[in-house]
């Protein structure tokens, strides 16, 4: 029996548009929540969110029942955090903040096992092989990986090229909010020149063969993206859901907005 086949990889391969949340809240209970809601994708956070290895399973037993996939961002591109990862079961992978060729390779083989890579061989005692109860797990783990590096620099976009030529790469995930922070525009990520920045490197990364990925809350830009053939996107996150709920709840309540939302009539919760 070889290792769980990757559906999203599947996917970005075929071209098919894969459209997902950012997950940030470190709560099984919200991942499970969100799991539910027929996204395609599920990004657990451990870049900016306060999640480790333990709140991460937790996140993905929640989820496990649902037909979305989970993707996990770590901290940082270094080997012994991702090799944790894909031992508790993930398949997918964001990598933070990669700017040269040479840091696209060492994640290439980050994710690989020997000989293709420095991946430990350990996963028998983990998820990922059902604690080795999946007896071909080793000779067909590396297939089912699918590798995502963020480029979210002036340094990342001059070496774009090199890094979305990598073999082994599968998707390349373009960062605005960084971008334009370190264009001199902090906080400005729709600025006119971070955008074309953004649309430029969506095409390059294209142009490689690679998947173009990109996360959004703005509905319009989103849209504009996919039409751009971006292929993996976000539009939007749990933080951001539940902020912009809450605060609109009371809002309208003490504005004496009606509800006109049958669908809660009666309800206390």
């Amino acid at each position: 029996m070889p290792a769980p086949k990757n559906a999203f990889k599947a996917a970005l391969r075929e071209g098919k548009t894969q459209i997902g949340l950012w997950v940030a809240l470190t709560s099984p209970y919200t991942a499970e929540i969100c799991a539910g809601a027929s996204y395609d994708w599920l990004l657990l956070d451990a870049e900016h969110a306060p999640n480790d290895i333990q709140t991460l399973v937790a996140q993905l037993q929640g989820m496990s029942k649902y037909p979305v996939h989970p993707i996990v961002r770590p901290p940082i591109g270094e080997a012994w955090i991702i090799k944790q990862i894909l031992d508790i079961g993930v398949q997918t992978i964001l990598v933070p903040m990669v700017e040269t060729g040479e840091q696209a390779e060492a994640m290439v083989r980050a994710v690989r096992y020997p000989p293709h890579g420095i991946r430990g061989v350990g996963a028998s005692l983990a998820r990922a092989s059902g604690f080795n109860r999946i007896p071909d797990y080793l000779q067909t783990a590396n297939d089912e990986v699918c590798l995502l590096l963020q480029i979210e620099s002036c340094a990342g976009l001059a070496n774009l090229d090199a890094i979305a030529s990598t073999e082994g790469v599968d998707g390349v995930f373009v960062g605005p909010a960084d971008l334009a922070a370190d264009m001199g525009l902090l906080g400005r990520p729709g600025a006119p020149e971070v955008q074309a920045a953004v649309e430029r490197a969506l095409r390059r990364i294209q142009d490689h063969g690679k998947a173009a990925g990109i996360l959004t809350a703005d509905q319009a830009l989103a849209r504009r993206y996919v039409e751009m053939g971006a292929s993996f996107v976000g539009i939007g996150s749990d933080v951001g859901l539940l902020v912009n709920a809450t605060a609109k709840l009371v809002s309208d309540f003490r504005a004496g907005v009606a509800q006109a939302d049958r669908q809660n009539a009666g309800q206390v919760y």
